[in-house]
């Protein structure tokens, strides 16, 4: 429902500055959530965990600083308190990102190479949205530039790493939120998407 509402509350004046700063709580929520439906909490699940989080979170940290992995970016304060120029919530918005994708595509008939590299080509599509609503929520900015292709061959190329881990690690990949919250997320993007065409 928060997604829902923050469809139109984002982007209504009046009510834009009382929605914004609850997008990491969103985030954070919607983890939680997430994982209440997780069904196998081998070690190997918490190796993704931290890793997920971890490999993230100074993945954009060099990127910020070296400019060598996106591009020329810079983070807003749409996504709260930074630690080295980056919100530590960015690493909370990939982990349900790569959770949510690779269980929907884990239900396909395919090798896990494949499921790998159509997981992380649904992840850069759904960026394709992503990156103009980021821009006007002050998530990032490109600093007045178009999204560089580099930021997609990066999106692609991180993804490819997660989710490498994702389908080595063995646990159940299954979660019946899964799909919805991915579902939830493409329709809060769209949508804002929509909103800035208009």
């Amino acid at each position: 429902m928060a997604y829902l509402a923050g469809i139109v509350g984002l982007q209504l004046p009046p009510l834009v500055d009382y929605f914004r700063p609850l997008s990491p709580v969103t985030l954070i929520s919607s983890l939680v959530v997430l994982l209440l439906y997780h069904t196998d909490w081998r070690p190997s699940f918490y190796i993704y965990l931290a890793f997920t989080l971890l490999a993230s979170y100074f993945i954009e940290v060099i990127g910020v600083h070296t400019e060598s992995i996106f591009g020329h970016y810079a983070y807003g304060w749409g996504l709260g308190a930074q630690v080295w120029s980056v919100p530590p919530v960015i690493a909370v918005n990939w982990l349900i990102l790569s959770y949510c994708i690779g269980s929907v595509c884990n239900e396909l008939p395919a090798p896990a190479w494949l499921k790998v590299v159509l997981a992380a080509t649904v992840m850069v599509v759904l960026d394709l949205f992503i990156e103009p609503v980021a821009i006007q929520l002050d998530f990032w900015t490109w600093f007045g530039q178009p999204v560089p292709l580099q930021n997609y061959l990066g999106w692609w190329l991180v993804s490819i790493l997660l989710f490498t881990v994702w389908y080595a690690l063995p646990f159940r990949k299954d979660n019946r939120l899964a799909k919805w919250l991915l579902a939830l997320q493409f329709t809060f993007f769209i949508g804002q998407f929509l909103f800035i065409l208009l």
